[in-house]
């Protein structure tokens, strides 16, 4: 595919923290172990997002705020949009949460590939998540997972050629494509491919499994400039 010259990158992390606003402090005050969980959070992927969007001053956009509140990477219609592990909010709370802490961050990415889509520009999106190794009993049996919509060319040949890449940079990861989620599912890229083409909009999500981010700080570091490298090569090699 030849590489368009009017190509953006944009970084986005939706389950960056943990983090329970204030004023709901106290729907989570019996469930303080379950927000460290996976369930709480994406551990290492923030940090994965920052290393990426400094090192190629990227725009970045991110959110710290437990998904047990509300999962930024889902739309609104869907029912595990707010989880059912905590006490569920009134109806008067449930539209404060959209309000302040779902809808700006989802229309401020909106508005940013908008802007530059309306600029003649290719928005390349890149949604950083990290996955439990195990779920339900089922161990996962993948370090790197790379989500995209088979259907969308550049999507394929972007992720295609990053699972290349990453075999040479980070050989002992197993890399699978669409795993440990499909992904055409719903999320954030989904809801953005229904608005803009092809031609337009690329987005990829990258899933790194959570055994990663608990090894000694010198693996995370080498496993996290990999990440970056790896996905550079990749991207400018299209």
């Amino acid at each position: 595919m030849k590489r368009s010259s009017t190509r953006v990158l944009l970084f986005t992390c939706e389950h960056g923290g943990n983090q329970v606003p204030r004023k709901f402090a106290g729907r989570f005050a019996d469930h303080q172990d379950l927000l460290k969980t996976h369930r709480g959070w994406d551990p290492g992927a923030l940090k994965t997002a920052k290393a990426f969007a400094q090192a190629a001053d990227v725009q970045l956009f991110f959110s710290e705020t437990t998904r047990l509140l509300v999962d930024l990477n889902r739309s609104e219609w869907n029912p595990a949009l707010m989880s059912s592990l905590v006490p569920p909010p009134n109806e008067e709370e449930r539209d404060e949460i959209l309000e302040k802490w779902y809808r700006p961050f989802r229309q401020q990415v909106l508005d940013w590939v908008t802007q530059h889509v309306q600029q003649k520009q290719q928005v390349w999106h890149l949604s950083f998540h990290s996955f439990t190794p195990e779920l339900n009993g089922e161990v996962r049996n993948a370090e790197i997972g790379l989500l995209y919509d088979p259907q969308r060319e550049p999507e394929r040949a972007l992720a295609a050629r990053w699972k290349e890449t990453l075999r040479e940079t980070l050989p002992e990861c197993r890399v699978r494509m669409n795993y440990p989620y499909r992904g055409i599912t719903d999320g954030h890229t989904t809801a953005l491919r229904k608005r803009f083409g092809a031609g337009e909009y690329v987005g990829i999500e990258l899933e790194v499994n959570q055994l990663l981010y608990a090894q000694a700080p010198a693996q995370v570091k080498r496993l996290i400039a990999g990440l970056q490298g790896s996905f550079l090569a990749a991207h400018q090699g299209i």
